[in-house]
């Protein structure tokens, strides 16, 4: 077996590991959670002191999808499922991304066989002869 083959092999085992790891991501969301701490209108109110002590930390889901940006406040009891999903979401990119590249790289490998594979010019037998015939 020539390194070429070896290297493809190795290419295609690869894909299909990352392939694996898709059915194990389990729930996705998309998105960026942060916390949010706000100043109300009550006067006298804690959040107006100094230093103030605003209120919170709200938790915040903000995610951009099909151009349209939306934003949601997570219940703290819902933080923690939130958090896997977005972690289980950012697995999903990476794991696309690494797809992509090794697929890329297999597909140029198989370009550049293929390219070696056919005869040059040089090898090829027309029938004609090369240059100007004399008579």
């Amino acid at each position: 077996m020539d390194k070429e083959t070896k290297k493809t092999q190795s290419l295609r085992l690869k894909i299909e590991r990352i392939k694996d790891k898709f059915v194990t991501l389990g729930d996705l969301r998309p998105g960026n959670l942060s916390n949010q701490y706000n100043v109300c209108g009550t006067p006298g109110c804690r959040c107006k002191a100094q230093p103030p002590q605003k209120h919170g930390p709200y938790h915040q889901l903000s995610w951009t999808r099909n151009r349209k940006s939306t934003t949601r406040f997570v219940r703290q009891n819902q933080l923690i499922r939130v958090r896997s999903q977005v972690r289980n979401y950012e697995r999903l990119q990476t794991l696309v991304n690494q797809l992509v590249d090794v697929s890329i790289e297999l597909s140029d490998l198989e370009l550049k066989i293929a390219k070696d594979k056919r005869p040059t010019s040089n090898d090829r037998s027309s029938g004609r002869t090369k240059g100007p015939t004399s008579s």
